[in-house]
């Protein structure tokens, strides 16, 4: 999806803000965010932090899915890699 690009800051090129690929800046996003976060949304928010210090992996994946596709991503792939990485392939 092209949306505008923000680090900590919206990013600006040329006097303009910078449009680019950001499905892996709204996954992020969701990922940290906590429920209750989005005004609009709610129920949007995986609260990554949280769930990293319980022992569920599998119940952190399963309500990664459920946020990228409650902001309707198809998810082809989410899953923890053999050196404790998360492997997302999510796309709008």
């Amino acid at each position: 999806m092209q949306d505008f690009i923000i680090n900590d800051d919206l990013d600006i090129e040329n006097g303009d803000l910078l449009i680019g690929y950001a499905d892996e800046y709204h996954q992020r996003n969701i990922l940290i965010a906590e429920k209750g976060e989005y005004k609009e949304y709610p129920e949007l928010g995986v609260g990554i932090m949280n769930m990293l210090n319980s022992e569920d992996a599998a119940g952190m994946l399963l309500e990664a899915k459920r946020n990228f596709e409650y902001d309707l991503m198809r998810v082809k792939e989410l899953r923890f890699t053999d050196d404790n990485r998360l492997k997302i392939e999510a796309e709008y």
